[in-house]
């Protein structure tokens, strides 16, 4: 019995050794760290400092804090200047500095971040200078949103969690055909809009609006994006009947938040004088203090100047037939000479001159005489050239039909690449 159990165990230990005989020896594994690239940078080789501009902070004193000396950095200023003007840098924004990693610790490159997709690389790490343009490869997405107003368009956006921007654009797409100040609660909107991403993740802000469509009082009111005229190379909304939605001449000279507190009126009677008429050949258009206010043409500035009872006020030439004047200005932006275009500040709401509150009185003229210009019928835009609207009306079939139908698949992300452009 003390043999076999002594067989057996010599049996097992044999086994044991076999199997262990036949397990391969493996090689050890290296793992190779992959070289992290930042704006066109080995971020390995370099100390990276990321940091915000400070108030009262220059480029030159953020340079010299980092080791560059002021012979060199006036060298840096004068070599890009056409490029990148350091004077210009605004307290607030960020930029990342690469070091050198010796005891120097001297800055070698200064990344100055516009925002967050594009920066401007001043790179002076050896004799050549150069600044560069670049550009993070942005991902554009297409999203469509419906929404029902309750009380007005900018609540309905935020509750649908849309940033103001994107209320910005829709107000100035639809600024000449409707009164946002006149929708009433069950009006409906849906839009065909792009978002951008970078990062894949990370929001970088609102692409195009493609198409649109606002129901007001029943009626349906398109609005397409098409680029009519390939020589100007702009892109302009229109209607299903490809009339333009942008006329000449804009309905107010305020965006948002206004009233009109007084009209034009040439029979006015004010308590103050008595009853007596005194003439009121404006509109008043009622705002906040420091509301930006626009021209409401293109043209050229014509007078821009504190006089009397106007306060500071801006008036401007649109053509031979037209123009208008702007009063009450807490400041004016644009100069006498400048040319303005429409849509353009050229200054803010205020209460210069003879004035009870805070408005712009409005004032239109035509062929040199004051009308009303709510009841003026204004010139529209220049119309689509014939030739063009049988290729607008087969680009905005299939738009058409997912605004009042149903939902087209919406497109794969469109990556936009990286680019990096050098002066």
């Amino acid at each position: 019995m003390k043999k076999i159990l002594i067989l057996f165990a010599f049996t097992l230990s044999f086994l044991s050794c076999k199997k262990e005989e036949k397990k391969p020896i493996l090689p050890p594994v290296i793992i190779e760290k992959i070289p992290e690239i930042r704006f066109g940078y080995k971020i390995d080789d370099y100390r990276v400092i990321h940091d915000t501009i400070k108030n009262g902070e220059s480029f030159g004193v953020i340079l010299d804090r980092h080791h560059v000396l002021y012979p060199k950095i006036n060298q840096i200023a004068i070599t890009v200047k056409d490029t990148f003007d350091v004077r210009r840098v605004r307290a607030g924004k960020p930029y990342t500095i690469l070091a050198s990693k010796d005891s120097t610790k001297k800055a070698q490159v200064f990344i100055y971040k516009h925002d967050k997709i594009s920066a401007t690389i001043v790179d002076f790490k050896d004799s050549i200078i150069t600044a560069t343009r670049y550009k993070k490869p942005i991902k554009i997405i297409e999203k469509e949103v419906e929404g029902v107003i309750l009380t007005s368009l900018s609540a309905t956006m935020d509750s649908l969690g849309l940033n103001t921007n994107l209320t910005w654009t829709i107000a100035d797409m639809y600024a000449w055909t409707l009164d946002f100040y006149k929708l009433q609660k069950g009006d409906s909107f849906k839009f065909v809009y792009e978002e951008k991403f970078i990062d894949d993740s990370t929001f970088a802000g609102y692409g195009k609006v493609k198409s649109a469509v606002f129901k007001h009082r029943g009626k349906d009111l398109y609005a397409f994006r098409f680029l009519a005229d390939s020589i100007l190379n702009i892109h302009e909304y229109y209607d299903e009947n490809a009339k333009m939605l942008r006329s000449q001449f804009l309905k107010a000279p305020i965006k948002f938040q206004y009233r009109i507190s007084s009209r034009y009126n040439l029979k006015r009677k004010i308590a103050y004088y008595g009853n007596r008429v005194r003439p009121h050949r404006g509109t008043d258009f009622a705002a906040r203090i420091n509301t930006p206010i626009i021209a409401t043409a293109n043209g050229t500035v014509s007078e821009s100047e504190r006089r009397g009872g106007n306060g500071n006020y801006v008036k401007i030439k649109h053509n031979s037939t037209y123009s208008t004047q702007y009063l009450h200005m807490k400041r004016r932006k644009v100069k006498r000479g400048d040319f303005v275009k429409q849509g353009d500040v050229i200054g803010w709401v205020g209460m210069t001159g003879n004035t009870g509150g805070p408005h712009v009185c409005y004032r239109f003229w035509k062929y040199g005489k004051q009308v009303d210009p709510l009841k003026e019928k204004l010139p529209d835009a220049k119309p689509m050239e014939k030739h063009v609207k049988p290729v607008f009306f087969d680009f905005i079939k299939p738009l058409k039909y997912q605004l009042d139908y149903k939902k087209i698949p919406v497109k794969k992300p469109e990556i936009v690449t990286e680019t990096i452009a050098q002066n």
